[in-house]
């Protein structure tokens, strides 16, 4: 029973004091800096008003502008030029896909452990975070925020994730490179199963927009290595689709398919000066955020 407690633990204790020593650092130029203490524009201290932008879910009542409101019977939210410290947008895919496992975590499940740990360490650096889960559609955003309270509400929209429907990852990136108007961090937790040409375009549209990127790439075990023996029955968990076949004879073509796809990601990363980093789920979360953020720091 404890067991199965500290499986299902999103904040490990011992894996946050691993990674407590840590911050991570925007590698370029993103509006703001990360320094500890910095002056919110909502309560009175160098606020200057912007502009209006179209009120979105999840969006505070308290900024609507109900004179334009009044005007217009459209509800709009006041933007400010805010000094603040990083701004940071966890998007995490929960389609179908993400919700293979081999043994073990899920892909989902691993994601989400992943994204409670960076929610944690951005909140302890005093960054601002928000949650954004997609599968064709965008299935919950959650706004940037950096109150302590924050990792309460991400935490438990987390841990009630279930795989959802079809992966359209490109048309997701697309529509919140529109409409995230801040330049921040965007982390990406995702097994990118769609179209590698189309995917490496929506997240050039991040960077044309400024934004610095991280790609936490999430594959099972199974998929990297193939190991099925016996006559296999696979399903398709987007598309319900079923092939019962001889593995051997697919393994071959199938690893050159798959190493040619982490290998157009990562070229299409790199030279867009994107961070690409390839996670296996049977990998300890906490070691892998660690290496990550080891490297990252040099």
């Amino acid at each position: 029973m404890g067991e199965e407690k500290d499986k299902k633990s999103f904040l490990d204790p011992q894996i946050l004091m691993t990674l407590s020593g840590m911050e991570l650092k925007a590698r370029m130029v993103v509006e703001g800096v990360v320094s500890g203490l910095h002056k919110s524009p909502y309560q009175g201290f160098s606020v200057e008003f912007a502009e209006h932008r179209e009120y979105t879910q999840g969006d505070e009542i308290k900024h609507i502008d109900w004179q334009v409101y009044a005007k217009s019977d459209r509800l709009y939210v006041k933007r400010y030029e805010e000094e603040t410290n990083l701004r940071c947008y966890i998007l995490l895919d929960s389609s179908g896909s993400m919700g293979y496992r081999s043994d073990g975590m899920s892909k989902l499940e691993y994601g989400a452990h992943l994204a409670a740990a960076l929610t944690y360490l951005m909140l302890r650096q005093q960054d601002s975070v928000g949650l954004v889960t997609f599968d064709e559609a965008i299935r919950r955003y959650i706004p940037p925020r950096n109150s302590p309270r924050h990792l309460k509400i991400i935490v438990e929209e987390l841990e009630g994730l279930k795989p959802g429907n079809k992966t359209m990852v490109s048309n997701i990136f697309h529509d919140l490179a529109e409409r995230v108007h801040r330049r921040g961090l965007v982390i990406v937790i995702s097994d990118l199963f769609d179209d590698p040409d189309e995917i490496l375009v929506s997240l050039q549209h991040f960077r044309h927009k400024k934004h610095e990127v991280i790609v936490f790439h999430l594959l099972d075990p199974s998929e990297l290595l193939f190991p099925f023996e016996r006559m296999t029955l696979f399903r398709g968990l987007e598309d319900g689709r079923r092939v019962l076949t001889e593995p051997a004879t697919l393994r071959k073509r199938y690893l050159q398919q798959l190493y040619a796809f982490v290998d157009k990601l990562k070229k299409g990363c790199r030279d867009n000066r994107i961070d690409y980093f390839q996670i296996s789920t049977d990998e300890n979360f906490g070691r892998a955020l660690t290496r990550y953020l080891g490297t990252r720091r040099k």
